[in-house]
């Protein structure tokens, strides 16, 4: 057993330890926004479990754009605070997670000078619309303004513009119709599901009396406390001063069945797809093109991992369960691509993977749900007579202010409790962003240094090392049942090494916890049957499949991928 938490049995065994007693804090759900709380409240000494009913970073926090931004369209509807701290966020990310969150040169096509002002400005003083075009002229005014209000922190480059005979040039194919372009840097996290686990294997590492449970469920037994379920029946009694709803979409449900109904949530749905499309990623060149659609909304697409990210739409819903990318939205998807890239080989065969999930926004009557906040709040429910407990709702939010969320209420839970913060998270890196090589002097003698450790090759040390950042040491060191040589048929990228290591480290469960969340195989191009074959038996020692079992896990995975992801294996 390392110093990090391991596998499922740790888990478990911490939440043994805690049975029977009464802790400071326990979170259920276990997104971005909960394990951002949670890695906080632990580094302050509070001790703490979180939950979640299915794994860790699953839920909403796996269906965003996986980008880390700004949000320069909050310019328009006002909320200039939020894009104060969301561009401090992505700043403050780039460099305490900088394995996983890379800068993005984003560029934005322009087709008029002029359009969008006086709708802007009316949105801007309350109108209750959007522009429905946006013009050089408010494309710069907004440029400008996201430039200053992310100076704090600022490690980008400022913005540009650029002619229409450079946007072509940099960009062939796009439309002819634009009449320039605006140049802007935000960023991206590559492996959004990864950072959600590596801030919960931090919170577990800095208090060792804190614990995390995925796919348990969290129910009232009696007075101050709860009873936790994990997946295999066992159940823990825990008493709690405070409980934290950071279930997202889920929230009033939550709260519900804590006995104390809320409705707090009013999501909204969005969806994505992924295409398989040389061209078009060879003409991005590691680029995102941030444009206009038809009816006003902003769409995007970009080089995600060697394909192409497309997204998102923007609908009213409520069924956070159910929810995949349906027929409209990759109609909608593709026909303003192609409006945009008009001589693409755009089609539906190019699809390889599809995904969607609920915003958990505020509740609203807001007409148009691009009017809704996406600013965060944490409504607290005092504790009565039949809830000896206090119940915060963490309601809204954004992938990029998970930090400065969790610091506000982490804050709050210090001062009901009487406690001063002892330790900031604002330069605190996360997982293997930690003693990260930052420049290419540093990279070389990093790689150097495990060459000569591990004996791994330096293009796969590289490889490792943009995938797990400074952990990679520990994976490549991962002495068990296979060398890194030792590949699956298809998806070559990762060794049966490395899968193996974690599998025994990682709290991974299920195989699309390994599939989905702590790799990025289902979107790999020559991930196949045999390799899910080959795969399952990685768990056998874990979990003592019987092969009909390890088949059944297989069929679950490949139903899940089919009906959720538009992805056959």
């Amino acid at each position: 057993m390392t110093a990090d938490t391991r596998s499922e049995q740790d888990l478990h065994h911490r939440l043994k330890t805690l049975s029977d007693s009464t802790i400071d804090v326990v979170i259920i759900g276990a997104g971005i926004n909960g394990a951002g709380l949670f890695r906080d409240l632990c580094e302050q000494g509070i001790t703490c479990v979180i939950v979640d009913k299915a794994d860790f970073g699953s839920g909403t926090s796996a269906a965003s754009s996986r980008l880390i931004h700004g949000g320069l369209k909050y310019l328009e509807t006002g909320e200039l605070r939020l894009v104060a701290q969301s561009t401090l966020e992505r700043n403050l990310l780039l460099k305490n997670a900088p394995h996983n969150v890379s800068p993005l040169l984003t560029v934005i096509p322009i087709f008029s000078w002029a359009k969008g002002i006086s709708a802007a400005l009316g949105t801007l003083f309350g109108m209750k619309s959007l522009a429905r075009s946006r013009g050089a002229l408010l494309i710069k005014a907004g440029l400008f303004l996201y430039d200053f209000y992310g100076s704090r922190e600022q490690v980008m480059p400022k913005h540009r513009m650029l002619s229409r005979k450079q946007a072509l040039k940099e960009f062939p194919g796009i439309t002819p119709d634009i009449v320039a372009a605006g140049a802007y840097y935000d960023a991206q996290v590559k492996y959004p599901e990864r950072l959600v686990w590596e801030l919960i294997r931090d919170g577990l590492n800095a208090n060792p009396n804190s614990a995390a449970l995925n796919y348990a469920t969290v129910s009232p037994l009696e007075k101050d406390r709860l009873r936790i379920t994990g997946k295999d029946g066992q159940s823990y009694s825990i008493g709690t001063r405070l409980v934290v709803n950071a279930a997202g979409p889920w929230i009033d449900t939550v709260n519900a069945e804590l006995g104390a109904p809320t409705h707090f949530i009013g999501g909204t749905k969005g969806s994505h797809i992924v295409l398989d499309l040389p061209e078009l990623v060879t003409m991005l060149n590691g680029r995102m093109i941030y444009f206009e659609a038809d009816n006003g909304r902003i769409c995007l697409v970009y080089d995600y991992n060697g394909l192409a990210l497309v997204g998102s739409t923007d609908q009213k819903a409520a069924d956070p369960d159910h929810v995949i990318c349906e027929e409209w939205e990759i109609d909608y998807f593709l026909e303003q691509l192609q409006v945009l890239l008009p001589d693409m080989p755009i089609s539906r065969d190019k699809i390889v993977f599809a995904y969607s999930g609920i915003r958990p926004l505020p509740a609203s009557d807001a007409a148009n749900p691009g009017l809704i906040s996406r600013d965060h709040s944490s409504p607290r429910l005092e504790a009565n007579e039949t809830r000896p407990f206090p119940i915060i709702s963490l309601v809204g939010g954004k992938w990029t202010t998970f930090r400065g969320f969790a610091e506000e209420v982490a804050d709050s839970i210090l001062a009901s409790f009487g406690r001063k913060r002892i330790r900031s998270t604002r330069d605190l890196p996360i997982g293997g962003g930690r003693d990260f090589p930052r420049d290419k002097a540093s990279r070389d003698i990093w790689l150097t240094k495990a060459e000569q450790s591990t004996g791994l090759s330096r293009a796969r040390l590289d490889e490792l090392l943009a995938r797990h950042g400074t952990k990679a040491l520990d994976v490549a060191n991962h002495k068990g049942r296979f060398t890194d040589q030792d590949r699956l048929p298809g998806a070559s990228s990762y060794s049966l090494a490395e899968l193996d290591w974690l599998i025994d480290n990682e709290a991974v469960s299920t195989l699309a916890d390994l599939v989905l969340r702590r790799t990025t195989m289902a979107l790999e191009h020559g991930l196949s049957k045999a390799d899910l074959d080959k795969i399952a038996t990685l768990f056998a020692p874990y979990r003592g499949w019987t092969a009909d079992e390890a088949q059944t896990h297989i069929n679950e995975l490949q139903q899940e991928l089919i009906r959720r992801h538009m992805r056959t294996v």
